[in-house]
């Protein structure tokens, strides 16, 4: 048997804990931690998994938290610092020891250093702020992710329609724009992922994935190899998709095929067998549609497969819509991960943006 505490944030003023017995197919509400406002993503420290952070999504001021993690996820808040905008939708600790988060709401970053993982060193950060966009675009910046890849912080716009490429200048903290890579127009770049050199990306706009060679630095891009709707083909009237998450679990023994997860919003008239779960696989660099598997949640802004828990958890995923009732579900991949099978469902919270996996 093994117990994994699954963390949730969400548009609370709390970060709930869950305990997922995966002999019993049980998904327990633990507890509650207190945070700032908001808490809408959060994330473990990338080699120390007794520190998260989360962000504040607050306008018009933002903020990055740190906790540390204790038994059963039980969370203790140490420190709390601007994010250096508005509306922070994400963070991600670096492997350097600092801490990136991006400003929907004002078109900034700020990447903060860290006297240690759980401490703050704010006043030497630089605040990035992205240009306006030209016309045929959305008209404000609006960075939605921050992905690191080697020593490039990847930043994707959705009002920019780029992926903005960030260096360090020197010291930690002084960061700025040193390239992009341009996206299709009006197709709203949200999130990306890297495996084998390429680059995935959802597009919130266009609810498309999208696959292209990572265009060594300093190209502007590659041109995209694959690009393929996450769309279920029934579209109820008045529907209206807006694509939020992409994931790509790494092969394992179980696993060994490298299927990309999707989540499909209907932000307008549901489904009444809610939104998707769109499963993708790459064939001979086309994106083919393997399954669409409907999850009866509404608006799934967040996801996360349970790999970075460790062993056992490489079989998971966790999901909650943002709006509805249906709570958090746990599924688990099927068919060598090209299918989904709900097998965990709690209800006691309604919605969740965001989740962290730990091994107990």
């Amino acid at each position: 048997m093994v117990n994994f505490t699954i963390l949730a944030g969400g548009y609370t003023s709390f970060i709930a804990s869950y305990m997922f017995n995966s002999e019993t197919n049980d998904l327990t509400y633990l507890n509650q931690y207190i945070t700032g406002g908001n808490p809408t993503w959060i994330i473990s420290h990338p080699t120390n998994k007794s520190v998260l952070y989360a962000v504040n999504e607050n306008e018009p001021t933002g903020a990055l938290q740190s906790f540390a993690v204790g038994p059963e996820g039980a969370l203790t808040l140490v420190e709390t610092a601007y994010s250096g905008g508005s509306g922070p939708p994400y963070c991600s600790g670096l492997s350097t020891g600092q801490v990136a988060i991006v400003n929907y709401g004002s078109g900034t970053a700020r990447v903060i250093p860290t006297t240690d993982p759980l401490h703050f060193s704010a006043d030497d950060s630089t605040i990035v702020t992205f240009p306006v966009p030209t016309a045929g675009t959305q008209g404000v910046s609006e960075p939605h992710m921050v992905y690191q890849y080697s020593e490039e912080l990847l930043i994707p716009d959705k009002g920019n329609d780029k992926i903005w490429r960030l260096g360090q200048n020197g010291s930690p903290g002084d960061f700025s724009v040193h390239g992009q890579i341009a996206q299709p127009i009006g197709s709203g770049p949200r999130h990306i992922q890297i495996y084998e050199n390429q680059l995935y990306t959802i597009h919130e706009l266009a609810s498309t994935l999208t696959l292209q060679d990572f265009p060594a630095y300093p190209n502007f891009s590659t041109p995209i190899i694959s690009n393929v709707s996450t769309v279920p083909n029934y579209q109820p009237a008045g529907s209206s998709f807006a694509a939020a998450e992409v994931l790509i679990p790494l092969p394992t023994a179980e696993f060994p095929t490298p299927y990309i997860y999707t989540s499909n919003r209907n932000t307008g008239v549901q489904d009444p067998r809610g939104d998707t779960i769109a499963i993708f696989e790459k064939v001979d660099n086309q994106l083919v549609l393997r399954n669409q598997v409907y999850t009866g949640l509404n608006q799934i802004r967040g996801m996360m497969h349970g790999q970075q828990a460790g062993e056992g958890g490489d079989a998971y995923i966790v999901a909650a819509g943002f709006a509805g009732t249906a709570g958090v579900k746990v599924y688990k991949r099927t068919e060598g991960g090209a299918n989904l099978e709900e097998v965990a469902v709690n209800t006691e919270l309604p919605t969740r943006t965001s989740f962290v996996w730990l091994k107990q």
